[in-house]
């Protein structure tokens, strides 16, 4: 069975978020079971790009708003990845140091077009088309309703939404860009009196997924508009939940740590990235380290973390460390804490790649007060690396934490996105870090979860089976 993931982003190639992690990892774990899954993605003007050689494998034009642009498509002289990957390259539009922008119709509405005039000259058509969000969400609906796309359009394709909350609407002044289709059927483009690419996919797809179950109900009750959309699609949406790449998230072999560790060992190394932590940030080694990752942004409950880092540090019984970037105003609160409560509290405003790998392998706990959480790889890296995740019980949080009150239980969560929960999360997690035994076993406990990618990758195998 062969299989093209359309998708934005993905891993090490362009990563803004999960989206990236997921793309990156799923095709290779659909490969070692033998299918032949592979990527196209554009073209960016990334470290990646830059540090490897590719080459042409096709040229020809697209058409937008009847401005003619070059493209190509490209492939890795050598590729080093576990899947094939194919890059559309629109240099006029794709070819930035960025992968998001302010207004990226355009860019992605030729990225979606040239991809698809591509696949039209291919001797060999893949048997699934699976889209990611809504970057790829015109996809569906071009296979389904535009006239050079026909010989396609029996070809079934899956949209995963990654973030209901970003749908890439459009107004209908772009709507001549799409190539030609029956115009009485616009209305499957249409979402509140605009051309919103994340709609059309939902009703043009042969399946959508969600990245876990939970995320799926969720938002047939909340969905950024699209709610009373997803309840009436109901019939053909799953929520299956995301894994994690063991091969890159291995304490045992993972090359950005300071001390590699097994769950035998997990005090020592464990304890060796802990104090190069707290060596590199100032932070006292015997005190409960707790860590958020992650973007500042309100979805993820960053706006409520001064106030609670404020209280919570006041006490001085335990260290926090902070690695993310988004909201200048939550990122300036956030740096003015750095000098009042040095010693205890610690923030890296940006991203580091290595850094997080570190903190994944140091920090005690992992703070996740999230509003909104599709699935969450963040949980499940936590988890694999021994630090406990301290979650709001949302989405996929609700899916892979069990609070350690219940049976069988070993994360914290809480309820609700307010000061008063997170900081009552917190202080439990301070309890638990008291209780030492319980705190090591948990830690053990917690690493012999599975959250690879061998299970999820087997359900949407099922999945394609059962529409091919």
């Amino acid at each position: 069975m062969n299989i093209i993931h359309i998708s934005a982003e993905c891993y090490p190639i362009a990563k803004v978020g999960g989206l990236a992690d997921v793309v990156g990892a799923l095709p290779k774990y659909q490969n070692a079971l033998g299918l032949k899954s592979s990527v196209i993605m554009p073209f960016y003007d990334k470290k990646f790009t830059a540090d490897n050689t590719f080459v042409s494998v096709y040229k020809s034009q697209v058409l937008l708003n009847e401005v003619v642009r070059d493209f190509e498509v490209l492939i890795l002289k050598e590729n080093s990845l576990d899947f094939d990957v194919f890059f559309i390259n629109v240099p006029s539009l794709l070819f930035k140091d960025y992968v998001y922008s302010f207004d990226d119709t355009d860019r992605f509405l030729a990225f979606q077009i040239a991809a698809l005039d591509w696949i039209l000259t291919l001797d060999e058509k893949p048997n699934i088309f699976h889209c990611h969000d809504h970057h790829t969400g015109l996809v569906p609906f071009m296979l389904q309703e535009s006239f050079k796309y026909k010989s396609l359009n029996n070809i079934p394709v899956i949209t995963t939404i990654h973030n209901a909350q970003y749908q890439g609407g459009f107004g209908y002044d772009k709507l001549g860009f799409i190539p030609e289709f029956d115009l009485k059927n616009a209305g499957l483009l249409d979402w509140n009196n605009q051309i919103n690419p994340l709609a059309a996919a939902i009703k043009c797809a042969w399946r959508v997924t969600t990245v876990s179950p939970s995320y799926m109900e969720e938002l047939k009750l909340e969905a950024n508009g699209l709610q009373d959309l997803l309840k009436a699609e109901s019939q053909k949406c799953v929520g299956i939940l995301n894994g994690i790449d063991a091969a890159v998230w291995n304490p045992e072999k993972d090359e950005y740590l300071i001390s590699n560790f097994l769950e035998k060992n997990v005090n020592l190394g464990r304890g060796k990235n802990k104090k190069w932590l707290c060596e590199t940030f100032n932070l006292d080694t015997s005190k409960p380290l707790f860590a958020f990752i992650g973007r500042l942004v309100y979805e993820k409950g960053s706006d409520l973390l001064p106030e609670v880092f404020q209280t919570i540090l006041k006490e001085e019984n335990c260290s926090i460390l902070l690695l993310g970037s988004g909201n200048k105003e939550v990122e300036e609160q956030l740096k003015a804490l750095k000098e009042e409560h040095k010693g205890n509290y610690d923030a890296f405003i940006g991203y580091d790649e290595k850094l997080s790998h570190i903190i994944y392998g140091g920090a005690d706990f992992l703070l996740m007060p999230s509003r909104v959480e599709p699935c969450g790889l963040n949980q499940m890296y936590s988890l694999r690396y021994g630090t406990i995740p301290i979650v709001r019980s949302t989405g996929g949080l609700k899916d892979t934490v069990i609070d350690i009150a219940n049976e069988n239980g070993f994360g914290i969560c809480h309820d609700e996105v307010t000061v008063a929960e997170i900081e009552h999360a917190i202080q439990r997690g301070i309890t638990l870090y008291k209780d030492q035994d319980k705190f090591k076993k948990t830690r053990k406990y917690i690493m012999k979860i599975d959250h690879s990618w061998d299970a999820s990758a087997s359900e949407y195998i099922e999945l394609y089976k059962s529409i091919n």
